[in-house]
C-alpha cells in the first residue's frame, strides 16, 4: 500500500520517514518530493509498505503525530490523474483559423 505523508519538516530526510514508518512494518520505500528547481522539500512525500495491514497500523499510529517538531498527516495515497497541458494551443476549442 502507498501512503501519502503530508506537512512534513522541510529538514525531514528519506531515511527518517523510512525509520518512522519502519516500527510498523517493512518499508519498500520512503520518498521526500522535492522542488525541481530548488531541491527543497516540498513538505510530502510517500511511504510504501509491503503489506496493507502493517500501512493500516501506520496509518492509524502515525497520522496526527509529531515527526520532527511537526504535527504531520498520512492518508492512503490516491492514484495519481492526468493533468491537461499548461498554456499552449487549446486544440478542443474551435477555432477560424
Amino acid at each position: 500500500m502507498n501512503l501519502y505523508v503530508s506537512n512534513l519538516n522541510f529538514r525531514t530526510g528519506d531515511d527518517e520517514l523510512m525509520q518512522a514508518f519502519s516500527a510498523y512494518g517493512n518499508v519498500a520505500s520512503a520518498r521526500i518530493i522535492k522542488d525541481r528547481e530548488t531541491g527543497r522539500s516540498r513538505g510530502f512525500g510517500f511511504v510504501e509498505m509491503d503489506s496493507d495491514e502493517e500501512a493500516q497500523a501506520a496509518m492509524t499510529a502515525l497520522n496526527g503525530s509529531e515527526l520532527n517538531e511537526r504535527t504531520i498527516s498520512v492518508s492512503e495515497a490516491k492514484e495519481r490523474t492526468e493533468r491537461p497541458a499548461r498554456g499552449g494551443f487549446n486544440q478542443n476549442r474551435n477555432s477560424r483559423w
